[in-house]
């Protein structure tokens, strides 16, 4: 072992002898490399952050919840609707009522947006110290979704079920909401108008966390008044924008999941054969279906990062040839006194891989540095595997490309390269 450690320990000497002599031209040759380090952390700390903000916001809703809609989800996201899915009949009340009785369904909750109404006008908000607003998120639900513990409440109360069958203006408000209204005290007991009506606030919510690291307007995850699901619908009267949230028993999600379709295709009379004719997701499956999209995001990125990793390598064999023409006798003085052209071969890819090694690490500090900036705005965190991939890829990349000149100052003549001027 010793023999093996020997050489090698002497020829990284070398190298870094050689990298100290000339560090102009050595931080250029790197400069690619650095760059496309850079570029993997960057990329794969993003990419990262966005898969675990989105995990977060999407498990805050529950691990054994179910989300049924009219459309997919895939048709929510990308806007684009066939004329079956404009033609489908919307989800109804007796769905989650008929959804409670399954045996391995803990509740079934309905939600009704009324953010805006029939003609997209959004449905005002405003408060006595004369704020008002368009961008606050109304729903409409029932007492069941504090048995989903996924909107959790800090201060009062929900309302209860003879306040909903009543359709009393009562409301419970988010974080932002309390926050635009009632900076200065407890919002419990206050009032809002909402749509010309006048609510009573009776709870306050939980702040959740914020997707993509927050937002304003619609986009605050926060900013959103729950009420009785008949007071929303004197806001906005037959509205039929129906969103159902079923959370299950526990261990219970996979049995779930199928008794939930049956059902459903039963009562929406879906023909045996014909896919569903509602939208049904579960968090695990929103999730995968995002990460997949950013996988090839990903891999898209890694691709053109690839390129600066590539351009460090062609510098890299452009300068080891350069390196092998000026230390030609030097090549034949260590071949005139015993060197193996294993040897000769080992020492120009130890300092190839030198060079691109301390490329990689410089990149990856830079790297590391730009990664805290970002995420002081944006969700983002260096993964475990990138700083290992960064350093690896940017040796792997100074062997590669400094095989062929290493190839080429071993099989040097000596007699050659100590007549070499």
């Amino acid at each position: 072992m010793k023999a093996l450690i020997s050489p090698f320990y002497e020829n990284l000497k070398m190298a870094l002898s050689t990298l100290r002599n000339n560090k102009l031209r050595s931080f250029l040759t790197i400069f690619g490399v650095i760059i496309g380090v850079i570029t993997v952390m960057l990329i794969s700390s993003i990419i990262s952050g966005i898969d675990t903000a989105v995990k977060k916001q999407v498990e805050s809703f529950g691990t054994r919840s179910i989300f049924l809609r009219k459309f997919d989800i895939k048709a929510i996201s990308s806007g684009r609707r066939s004329q079956e899915e404009r033609m489908r009949k919307p989800l109804t009340m007796e769905d989650a009522e008929a959804l409670k009785q399954l045996s391995s369904v803990d509740v079934a909750v309905p939600f009704i947006d009324i953010t805006s109404n029939f003609f997209g006008q959004k449905i005002l908000v405003s408060g006595k110290n004369g704020k008002t607003s368009s961008s606050v998120r109304l729903q409409g639900t029932l007492p069941d979704v504090e048995k989903t513990n996924t909107v959790i409440l800090q201060q009062g109360r929900w309302f209860t079920q003879n306040e909903s069958d009543e359709k009393l203006d009562v409301c419970l408000i988010g974080s932002s909401v309390a926050d635009n209204y009632f900076p200065f005290g407890s919002p419990i007991g206050e009032t809002l108008e909402i749509g010309g009506r006048v609510f009573r606030v009776i709870g306050l919510l939980e702040k959740r966390e914020q997707l993509f690291g927050g937002g304003s307007g619609s986009n605050d995850q926060n900013n959103v008044i729950y009420m009785p699901i008949g007071a929303a619908l004197r806001l906005k009267p037959f509205s039929d924008d129906l969103f159902l949230l079923v959370v299950t028993k526990e261990g219970q999600l996979e049995s779930g999941k199928d008794q939930v379709q049956d059902l459903m295709r039963v009562r929406r009379q879906v023909p045996f054969g014909e896919p569903n004719n509602f939208g049904m997701e579960t968090a695990a499956g929103i999730i995968e279906q995002f990460q997949s999209i950013t996988a090839g995001a990903a891999l898209a990125m890694i691709v053109i990062s690839s390129v600066g990793l590539l351009i460090g390598g062609i510098g890299v064999m452009n300068i080891m040839l350069v390196s092998v023409t000026e230390r030609t006798r030097e090549i034949g003085i260590r071949k005139a006194i015993g060197a193996k052209q294993s040897d000769i071969l080992l020492q120009f890819l130890i300092e190839a891989a030198t060079l691109t090694g301390f490329g990689g690490l410089v990149g990856l500090l830079i790297g590391w540095i730009l990664t805290f900036l970002i995420a002081l705005v944006f969700p983002s965190y260096v993964p475990w595997w990138a700083p290992p991939l960064g350093f690896f890829a940017s040796v792997g990349i100074g062997i590669i490309f400094g095989l062929f000149p290493a190839w080429k100052a071993a099989r040097l003549d000596p007699i050659e390269s100590l007549r070499y001027e």
